[in-house]
Parts: structure tokens; C-alpha cells; sequence
């Protein structure tokens, strides 16, 4: 059995390896040349022509793995970096990355090519939720995707996390707009448009559904024209927020269309968008609201300053407050998830707003740090190095010989961490997020004699698995906790580091200046002292199994 274990272990390494070769079978690409009947005013690719390509990329790649019709649910934030001129080729690739019950998470990347120079560069990435529809009464349940490279393990990894990001999103804007105060600028009814669209056979998929990506389309252009009410010029679409369809579409429909400029900060502008659908003398059924960010470019491609806007009573009042906490939400998401790790310094500032992301970029920061495969193995006892930009990076392996839960469970609390870990003089709980997210308050001894003591305060993120092949996670980053400052009996420290359980124990640590000094005789090969704290770690999870099957044992024998 252990042999035979090894032996699929390998091959999967082997099929790691093999990046280049591999082609994940949900995978489709579409290929488009811009032609004028498909550009705006200004010669570039309309993005409502963009999101239908996508969306019809994408429903191709989740239909192929589910075997069966397939809607679009949801779009996450999409940042549209560059633009698409008339002549050039815009590359859509698409492909799932993980299957739940009966939904999935297809992801799309998007590039342009210039014919001419053979240039190529990214124009966005965006992440769709797919749900499966039979025809027949049966219930759908999704095969599984088996990731076979280190990039699709990491995707794979991150799309749980990603969902529940997804499922928590609502509940932050509340809280947002709990604490908001209005501020008075000048009149947005002005740039209200409202536009009906029939939905006819080339509109509609094979289920006679309306196309996501065609509703999508109507949307981005009813808010192309009321943002260029409130400015007198043609607007640039740059970002579209995370949105859910909550209904479908079908042919016959007539698609009511509104929109209008929820409010304006400095260079941007927020459009908000309704699309509603009514068949016959029914009555309207709500299909999908979005949320699309605007800016007007000068002559040197520079965002203008645009009016401020005055919402009107009630419902423009509503909608004005809303926007403004989506614009915070906006930049603490691109911020904290759209920036590569080494980009995000490692105290990011808490707060309710942002916590899940936070949350999220913690977990994803370490699954991305494991899924490196290009470590230095610098000691016998396990001890791996990696130079990831400015950061030095190091892992710790060792055997786990009790049952991974068990492990997560004793590991995960971090106020008993100083029972093994010497470095951890005071582990305090500051706050509990909720059930798998709290932040600590965490003392070690200064590394020089007579120095001061250091602190770090950090998010602790745990994550047990979602199914069979994924790991135990415990990540822990630093943040800033405006309750807890810096104060000058600490010298407060920062750091990226957790445990995944797969199926040894790996430790991962993202080193800063602070704790370098720990681990460099480690390093230099002349000590394996760190390495001995890791020995005391699985001999605490020994001696707490052991304890527990001891009480285990009295009870029973009580019960007798």
C-alpha cells in the first residue's frame, strides 16, 4: 500500500513537472480580430463586445468539464488594464479551476496581440461562477478537477477561498454603509438613461437563455452614455465590481435597461446599472444590478477631474452612500488581492471593511508560497531556502505521525504555542474575527542581549479542508490594529509565515529584518537550533495525543 502510495505520489510530481506539455481539458481559447462594426468612437474595442467573448469563452470551458448546459452566476472584479485597437487580436483563454456541487469557478485570461510588432500584453483577468443545469430532474453533481501543474494546485488551492470571499461580500457592504455620513454636492438626474432591448433568437444560447455576456454588453452601454451625460465627452470604462445574476433571461423578453451616476470622486466616476426583464403583462423580474467605474481621459491620457454630483432625495441619497463605501471596498480589495505578495507591505491596516480580503490574502499568500517549486534544500534535517525578490523565504518539513485534524486543531492556538515554541514568550488574543480568523498579540525575546523585547500583531487565518485533496492551513500575517500601536516597551516586527498539513507538516516563513536573526546560523549551516523547535513542536502534538487517548481510555473505563 505505502509503495503504491509512492508510486502515485511520483507520478504526480512527474506530471508537476511537465508544465509544458500539459493542456487542462476544460480549457478553450477563442481568438477575435477587432474589425470597426465591434470598436467605439475612438477606435478601441467596445468592452461590451469584450464581456460577450468572455462570457461565451468561458461558458464553452464550464460546459466542456460538466458535460451539460451551463448559466453564468456571478463575475467577480474585473480591472481592465489596457485598451484594444481596431486591426488587433484579442486572445481569450479560458478554463476551470475548481468544481463544487454544482457550480463552478472558471477562470479567463485575457491578451491582446498586435499583428504588426508580434507584441503581446495582458488586458485583464477576471473569475466566473458557472452553476450546471440539467435538462432532465436529476441533481447535479460536478466530477472533480485534478490539477496537474503547480499553477493550476495554486488556482485550484485559492478558488475555495475565492468562493468564500464571494459569500461574505454582501454582509461587508452593510456594515460599510452603517457608518457613513452624505455630503452635499451638485444634480446626477440629468444622467439617468433608461433603453429596452427585445431579446431575439442571436441574443440566446442553446437553452434559448439570454447570454451573460449579451446582457452584459446592453449594461456597459446604457453606462457608457450616462456617464458621458454628466461629463459632455466619451468615458473610458475601467473596472467593473464583482456582480451575481439573480435570474434568467429568455427569448421574448423585453430587457429594461437603467442607469445612472451614483456619485464622483475627483478622477473616477461610479455608474450604477439595473437590468430587469418582463414578458407579456408580467411583471418585471430583476436580472442583474452592476457597478462600473468611469474615467475621462485628457489629450495625454491622463483621468480628468469630473464634476461633483448631488444626490437627489431618498433614493439618490441611498445610492450616493452605497458608492461610497463600494469605493472603499474597491480599493482595499485591488489593494490587497489585485497586487502581487511582494507588492502588499506585510502590516496592511485592519478593519471591518476589509477584513475578508485581508483574510483572503493571507491564505492565498502562503498557498502561493508553498506552491514555489524551486527551493534550496540547504540541510539535512529538511531545511529549505528561497529568494522570492527582496524577501528571503524559508520551509521546515517534519514527519506527522498523528491524524492531520488533530494536528490543525492543537496548532491552530496559538495561545498554547509557547508550550514548544521558545520564541513565543506571550501569545494574547486581541480579537475574534469569527470562527477561523483571530488576532494576536505576540512577544519574543530581543535576538541581541539587553535589547528590547519584539511584537507582532497578527491574523490568524485557518482553513480546514474542502474536500479530500485539499490541505489544513494555518496562515499567519501581520496587520496593523489601530487599538494596538506600536508603543516603546516593544519594537514591533513583521512577518508571513503558517503550517500546511500535506501530508507532512510544512512550515513557511516570509523572513523581514526582524526575523532574520533567528534563523541565520540555520541558515549558514552552523546550527539546527531552529530546526530543534520544530522537533519540540511534534513531540507537543505526541505528548497531546497521548493525553487525550489517556483520558479517552479513563472515560471509558468509568463507564464500565
Amino acid at each position: 500500500m505505502a509503495s503504491e502510495s509512492h508510486h502515485k505520489e511520483n507520478l504526480h510530481n512527474l506530471q508537476l513537472e511537465d508544465e509544458g506539455q500539459h493542456r487542462n481539458p476544460s480549457e478553450v481559447k477563442m481568438s477575435q480580430i477587432v474589425v470597426p462594426c465591434h470598436a467605439n468612437h475612438c477606435g478601441e474595442l467596445s468592452i461590451g463586445q469584450l464581456l460577450k467573448w468572455m462570457d461565451c469563452t468561458a461558458c464553452l470551458s464550464a460546459e466542456r468539464h460538466a458535460g451539460c448546459p451551463c448559466v453564468t452566476a456571478s463575475l467577480d472584479d474585473i480591472y481592465f488594464e489596457h485598451t484594444i485597437g481596431v486591426g488587433q487580436v484579442v486572445n481569450i483563454k479560458a478554463k476551470v479551476n475548481r468544481a463544487f456541487n454544482s457550480s463552478m469557478e472558471v477562470g479567463i485570461e485575457v491578451s491582446c496581440e498586435d499583428l504588426y510588432s508580434g507584441r503581446h500584453w495582458r488586458v485583464c483577468q477576471a473569475f466566473a461562477t458557472f452553476v450546471a443545469k440539467r435538462t432532465d430532474a436529476n441533481k447535479v453533481q460536478l466530477k472533480q478537477v485534478v490539477p496537474c501543474t503547480h499553477q493550476e494546485q495554486v488556482e485550484h488551492s485559492l478558488a475555495a477561498e475565492r468562493r468564500r470571499m464571494r459569500l461574505i461580500h454582501h454582509n461587508i457592504m452593510q456594515d460599510l454603509l452603517n457608518n457613513k455620513t452624505l455630503q452635499r454636492s451638485i444634480s446626477e438626474e440629468r444622467t439617468r438613461v433608461e433603453s429596452v432591448e427585445l431579446v431575439l433568437p442571436p441574443h440566446a444560447n442553446h437553452q434559448v437563455n439570454t447570454f451573460g455576456g449579451q446582457i452584459m454588453a446592453w449594461m456597459e452601454n446604457v453606462a457608457t452614455i450616462a456617464a458621458s451625460r454628466l461629463c459632455n465627452a466619451h468615458p473610458t470604462l475601467r473596472a467593473i465590481d464583482m456582480f451575481h445574476f439573480r435570474g434568467p433571461s429568455q427569448v421574448g423578453d423585453r430587457l429594461v435597461l437603467k442607469a445612472i451616476v451614483n456619485n464622483t470622486f475627483k478622477n473616477s466616476m461610479e455608474v450604477g446599472v439595473c437590468a430587469e426583464a418582463y414578458h407579456g403583462d408580467e411583471p418585471l423580474r430583476h436580472i442583474n444590478s452592476a457597478f462600473m467605474t468611469f474615467e475621462v481621459l485628457d489629450e495625454k491620457g491622463r483621468p480628468r477631474p469630473l464634476p461633483p454630483i448631488k444626490p437627489e432625495p431618498q433614493e439618490g441619497q441611498r445610492r450616493y452612500q452605497e458608492a461610497l463605501a463600494r469605493k472603499k471596498i474597491r480599493l482595499d480589495r485591488k489593494y490587497i488581492i489585485s497586487c502581487k505578495q511582494t507588492e502588499v507591505p506585510l502590516s496592511v491596516p485592519w478593519d471591518t471593511s476589509n477584513q475578508v480580503y485581508l483574510s483572503y490574502n493571507n491564505v492565498s499568500a502562503l498557498k502561493m508560497l508553498a506552491a514555489k517549486n524551486n527551493w534550496d534544500l540547504i540541510a539535512h534535517y529538511r531545511f529549505h531556502t528561497l529568494t522570492l525578490d527582496t524577501f528571503l523565504c524559508f520551509r521546515v518539513e517534519f514527519e506527522m505521525e498523528i491524524p492531520a485534524q488533530r494536528a490543525f486543531i492543537l496548532l491552530s492556538d496559538l495561545s498554547r504555542r509557547h508550550e514548544w515554541d521558545q520564541h513565543y514568550t506571550l501569545c494574547k488574543l486581541l480579537l475574534r474575527v469569527d470562527e477561523d480568523d483571530f488576532i494576536y498579540q505576540v512577544v519574543t525575546p530581543s535576538v541581541s542581549k539587553g535589547g528590547k523585547y519584539q511584537d507582532f500583531i497578527l491574523l490568524a487565518s485557518r482553513r480546514p479542508p474542502c474536500d479530500s485533496g485539499d490541505p489544513y492551513v494555518i496562515a499567519l500575517r501581520s496587520v496593523a490594529l489601530p487599538s494596538h500601536p506600536p508603543t516603546e516597551e516593544f519594537h514591533r516586527g513583521e512577518c508571513l509565515r503558517g503550517f500546511l498539513f500535506c501530508p507532512q507538516i510544512c512550515y513557511y516563513n516570509q523572513t523581514s529584518p526582524e526575523v532574520l536573526p533567528y534563523i541565520s546560523t540555520d541558515i549558514a549551516g552552523l546550527s539546527s537550533s531552529f530546526y530543534s523547535i520544530f522537533c519540540a513542536c511534534r513531540q507537543y502534538l505526541l505528548d497531546n495525543i497521548i493525553t487525550r487517548n489517556k483520558l479517552f481510555s479513563v472515560r471509558i473505563l468509568k463507564r464500565l
